[in-house]
């Protein structure tokens, strides 16, 4: 929010609410509450319009009405929230119960308006009130998700200390981990699982297609040839969720974390896919040589 400034999306389709909170805001100058505060309306009289607002601007905050023409009650807050997760949204709430509020400051809500007897001093209260209980919100789900991804990298490091040798690839290959028997390789398979995890995250997000798992199945097939273990597996992902949470947002971090744990798993059944069908090859290699002695 800009210090003079506080962009506000009006989400509201009745023309006598509409007209009210504008007046209110333009009434607001002269509230000791708004401290130099200008108050930029912009409505929106369905959800599907503020969804195309919000997709082209930036707003401070959101004032919902939850009974719109293509949207009505709780499903409404649900479906704005999904959209929106840093920006502030206050509900108006005209005869609901207690019940009612508390159920939306659940779903996402950061505060309630009534219409009913409605001033220029409360509403900017009620509109300060909850940009902070929203920034109080977004602090708490960053220190979780710190002490998460905290967890996440403990567990991880763990879970490699624990393994010590792998016992499949040790006893067929007597092969050491690729970090340190071929560490320039290990370089480049950390450097390739790096770029996946970003093209993965794209893919998510934009909803492109990338064709991941093609490139997964490829990058698991070449770790069989290198004799690779689930350790060495566990090694690339933990390297490579490290470095990229170095210098990113916490929120973008979280990102890395939670894209990375469908990425292991899927590359480590296209490892155990790959070790699959060497045992079967080597057993029909076997085979074909117990039929030539007898």
């Amino acid at each position: 929010m800009a210090n003079d400034i506080c962009r506000v999306l009006l989400i509201e389709d009745k023309l006598e609410s509409i007209e009210l909170l504008q007046d209110l805001f333009s009434k607001s100058q002269h509230s000791s509450l708004a401290k130099g505060l200008t108050f930029p309306v912009t409505c929106a009289k369905t959800l599907k319009e503020s969804l195309t607002f919000l997709e082209a601007h930036q707003f401070d905050v959101i004032l919902l009405d939850l009974d719109l023409p293509d949207s009505r009650g709780l499903h409404t807050l649900i479906k704005l929230r999904e959209e929106v997760s840093n920006t502030p949204i206050i509900v108006k709430m005209d005869g609901q119960g207690e019940g009612a509020v508390v159920k939306s400051f659940q779903l996402g809500a950061d505060g309630y308006l009534q219409i009913k007897n409605l001033d220029s001093n409360l509403l900017i209260y009620e509109i300060r009130l909850g940009i902070e209980r929203q920034k109080y919100r977004v602090k708490i789900n960053q220190q979780e998700q710190k002490i998460n991804q905290a967890q996440e990298f403990a567990d991880l490091d763990a879970l490699i200390k624990s393994s010590g040798q792998t016992s499949v690839t040790a006893r067929l290959f007597g092969s050491y981990p690729l970090q340190e028997s071929l560490p320039d390789v290990f370089d480049e398979l950390v450097e390739t699982y790096g770029k996946l995890l970003e093209l993965s995250l794209e893919q998510r997000i934009y909803k492109v297609d990338h064709n991941i798992s093609e490139q997964l199945r490829s990058l698991g097939d070449k770790m069989g040839f290198l004799k690779a273990s689930p350790r060495d597996t566990i090694e690339i992902h933990t390297k490579v969720l490290k470095e990229k949470s170095k210098d990113a947002s916490v929120a973008k971090a979280q990102a890395y974390v939670v894209e990375g744990r469908l990425m292991i798993l899927e590359l480590m059944g296209y490892l155990a896919s790959f070790y699959r069908k060497y045992y079967i090859g080597l057993s029909n290699i076997n085979l074909s040589s117990r039929k030539d002695y007898p």
